[in-house]
């Protein structure tokens, strides 16, 4: 009887993140401090990017006491020509995490031309803009890359009170589709993260009304608000080699809200 050849098993993507550099903006708090931290355990060596030097320098010094790597940058991403003065002196980076962004919830009658520009200059214009010149960087050095832009669950719907943050959201789920389409040739991987309301230090505010902190979770099939926790796997996922096949599409992490 002759034996049966061996069945050859694929081998599992690694999830590692190892020799390479990593860009996160608004890493001082929140969701940009918790994936800068994921990303750095999953071996990535993490550049911390925001305005408040003092947060994203305390946010790099627990990741190192842990043992991994990660440096403060003090970056205004809204200063679009300060911003690629600073990114140009700075090694290549094989991930771009672009958190950074702001909302402003009130009726549509009420939003003034400093809401919109607060808004949109941030969540979408300093977006593009800082994922153009890390873009342009990549295919320069000819690195595959991934790009992950911190989209929301609002990129997907229409809420009340949130015509600006909307209107940014979903615009940012638009530039993800084009970019992946053009930079999908130079093996640039361009997705987003779409959340729910997570607790934050900015949606504390929000979510200490009892009436609203009830109508959200009403929405969310899951019954309880997201953790910074949940988003973690979801970065480390889109940066690896794991989802070397993923681009142009949103990770929509929301428990159910956009599910009816």
């Amino acid at each position: 009887m002759v034996d049966a050849a061996p069945i050859s098993l694929p081998a599992m993507p690694s999830f590692r993140l190892d020799g390479r550099r990593a860009l996160v903006t608004g890493a001082g708090r929140g969701i940009g401090a918790a994936l800068a931290s994921a990303l750095a355990e999953a071996g990535a060596e993490v550049v911390l990017a925001a305005r408040s030097t003092t947060e994203i320098e305390e946010v790099a010094t627990a990741i190192r006491a842990r043992g991994d790597r990660a440096a403060p940058l003090t970056l205004d991403v809204t200063d679009v020509a300060g911003a690629r003065e600073i990114l140009a002196v700075q090694p290549a980076f094989h991930v771009l995490v672009s958190n950074a962004g702001t909302n402003r919830p009130k009726p549509i009658a009420e939003v003034t031309e400093d809401d919109y520009h607060a808004v949109l200059d941030l969540n979408l214009k300093a977006s593009f803009f800082v994922s153009q010149t890390v873009a342009k960087r990549m295919a320069e050095d000819a690195i595959r890359g991934s790009i992950i832009f911190m989209s929301s669950q609002m990129g997907h719907v229409g809420a009340a009170n949130r015509t600006l943050y909307c209107a940014s959201k979903h615009a940012v789920e638009g530039l993800t589709k084009a970019m992946a389409v053009e930079l999908g040739p130079m093996g640039i991987r361009v997705n987003t993260i779409a959340p729910t309301f997570i607790e934050t230090p900015m949606t504390q505010p929000f979510l200490k009304d009892p009436v609203f902190a009830q109508s959200v979770l009403a929405k969310i099939r899951l019954g309880r608000l997201g953790r910074v926790e949940d988003l973690m796997g979801a970065a480390v996922y889109l940066a690896s080699d794991a989802s070397a096949l993923v681009t142009g599409t949103s990770l929509v992490v929301d428990g159910g809200w956009t599910a009816e």
